[in-house]
């Protein structure tokens, strides 16, 4: 019986450190909107009333209270 072994690798660590690294960027940013929509009221979005009333439509949209 002759066994073949491969000389390659099972796993890419380029694409699995890419793939890590993707994934930690999309948790930050969902992490990130979830505190400007939900829990900001106001503290960071100072930067104009635009901003400041979308995040408001935002936790109407989603429940969160507010008022």
């Amino acid at each position: 019986m002759s066994s073949s072994t491969s000389s390659q690798p099972l796993v890419n660590p380029a694409g699995t450190t890419r793939l890590l690294w993707t994934v930690l960027a999309t948790v930050v940013a969902l992490t990130l909107l979830a505190y400007l929509v939900a829990f900001d009221q106001g503290a960071v979005s100072r930067s104009g009333t635009y901003l400041h009333e979308l995040m408001h439509d935002g936790r109407h949209l989603l429940g969160v209270p507010c008022h």
